[in-house]
């Protein structure tokens, strides 16, 4: 008899089963900018570094959504680059990009 076997789904950005190597990047690049970006804007201290990170984050993140292939990328890349948005947002608030 045959039987079925219920896998967990792979956490996987290449949900059509092709390497997607350069939009993979620039979610992982996004995401780490976004994590900084937003963690460091509850430092009012830290303002150069949360919007300059934020910056770059809203950038990448930008990027990426114009070359991403899957859903998966584009979600992960809404989360981070909203994060990044905030974070920018927030240290423009507290003294900007130049000090």
């Amino acid at each position: 008899m045959a039987q079925t076997v219920h896998r967990m789904p792979a956490l996987t950005l290449n949900t059509d089963g092709h390497p997607h190597p350069r939009e993979n990047t620039l979610v992982g690049l996004t995401a780490v900018l976004g994590a900084i970006a937003f963690i460091t804007s509850f430092f009012h201290n830290l303002h150069l570094l949360t919007s300059w990170t934020g910056l770059f984050g809203i950038i990448t993140g930008l990027v990426g959504m114009y070359v991403s292939v899957t859903t998966a990328e584009r979600f992960v890349l809404m989360v981070t680059l909203g994060a990044s948005a905030i974070g920018f947002y927030l240290g423009i608030a507290r003294g900007g990009l130049w000090g």
